[in-house]
């Protein structure tokens, strides 16, 4: 029982970490990136940027779910 709780609770840290790993890549690749991402996608509809921010989201999060394991 304690042991398992104890896996509960690294689970849910590491969970955490690869939240914020990820938040913080995506606000480093906007900041990189010359146009506004957020008002490109929200207010424009434009679908490339999506994707491309999708992309971007899906290989980072591949990266950090390897570096966590």
């Amino acid at each position: 029982m304690e042991q398992t709780l104890s896996s509960m609770g690294l689970s849910a840290v590491f969970a955490l970490l690869g939240f914020v790993l990820l938040f913080v890549g995506y606000r480093a690749f906007d900041a990189l990136v010359p146009a506004d991402l957020n008002k490109r996608i929200f207010d424009d509809g434009n679908m490339a940027a999506a994707m491309v921010v999708a992309a971007f989201v899906i290989g980072l999060a591949l990266i950090v779910a390897n570096a966590i394991s």
